[in-house]
Formats: structure tokens, sequence, C-alpha cells
């Protein structure tokens, strides 16, 4: 019998692959796959290694069907069980760049996709903290995440050395975190819109 404590599709789903039907397998995949390989890809920004992620998730769960138990919903599982794939790799390759590093340190916070408005207020939120930076730094970090200049090239565009733009870069990122944070919006969608979208 399906799991009575999971949403009737779920439940559906679930009970078909227990019993190793391959067609309630084909069915989870195409359901889940994609977006679960664009949420892993926000968090690894590697689009490879967040298919190759992705799959290993989807091989374990087929792996171990007959001992799955799931009290919340399919889709939760699947997305906190990639999740934490995802912070485990990160982990282990001692990544250190900042985008990672925000990843690391906000792991608990970091949830599946929010709804639009929030992922919309978020982005006005940056923006406009943005617009407020003091104007060398305003343009460094421009130059950084919207024009995809290397801190070299920014330092040689402006006639400043690369240390410079790595402070002014460390300082506007200070400053949106700090914001961020204040307003209660240091989630999932910050690495999505601060690393993918500026």
């Amino acid at each position: 019998m399906p799991d009575k404590t999971l949403p009737s599709e779920d439940a559906l789903l679930l009970s078909g692959l227990k019993r190793g039907e391959e067609r309630f397998y084909r069915l989870l995949f195409d359901k889940y796959y994609q977006p679960l390989v664009i949420f892993a890809n926000r968090m690894l920004l590697d689009m490879d290694l967040s298919r190759s992620t992705v799959q290993d998730v989807f091989v374990m769960l087929f792996d171990k069907r007959e001992e799955i138990v799931i009290h919340t919903s399919l889709n939760a599982h699947l997305y906190q069980t990639v999740r934490n794939r995802c912070l485990n790799h990160l982990k282990r390759d001692k990544m250190k760049n900042e985008h990672h590093q925000i990843i690391l340190d906000k792991g608990d916070t970091f949830e599946q996709p929010s709804t639009s408005m929030e992922l919309n207020e978020l982005e006005a939120l940056i923006q406009s903290t943005i617009e407020v930076l003091p104007e060398q730094c305003r343009r460094i970090f421009k130059m950084s995440r919207q024009e995809g200049l290397t801190n070299q090239e920014i330092a040689e565009s402006l006639a400043i050395s690369k240390r410079t733009v790595e402070t002014q870069i460390s300082k506007a990122l200070k400053r949106l975190r700090e914001e961020l944070g204040r307003h209660q919006l240091l989630t999932h969608a910050l690495v999505t819109a601060l690393f993918l979208s500026l």
C-alpha cells in the first residue's frame, strides 16, 4: 500500500519504485531530474558536476528503494539529499572562493527554490544595495559581476592595483551580505541572484 503520509502522487511513485517497476523510476526521473540539476548547479556552479551529483542520487534512490522511508514529501527528500551531496562535495574539495564559502557558512538555510516573488524581492534589494555603494566600489563590482572581467583586467582598465580591485570587491560583498542578513534573505536565492544574475 502507498505510504499515506505522502502526497498521493509521491506515494504512488515511491510505491512503484519500491516494487522495482522501471516505469515509475522513469516517471520519477523525468519529473525531478532537470529541476534538481538546476538546483545543484546553483551551489556547485559546474553543470557537469551537478548532473553527475543528481545522477548519483537517483542511482542511490534505486539501489536503496526497499529501505527508503519518507515522512515529508518525495520532493523535499530529493532536494535535501542533493543539497547534502553538494555541501559534502564543497567541504571535501575545500573550495575557498567567495560564493562557495557563503554556501558552506549558510548551508542550513540553503533550501529548495522559493517563490518568484521572494526572488524578485531579493534581486531588487541586491540592485538597490549595489547602487548606493561608493562610486569606485560600485564600478569595480559591476565590472566584475556584470561585465565578467577578471580582477587583472579591471586593474589595468582603471589603472589601479589588482589588490585594490580585490579589496573593493570584498567590501561590496560584505555590504551585500550585511544588508541581506538584516532582511533575513540570506538563503539559496542569495547565491542564485548574486553570483549568477549580476
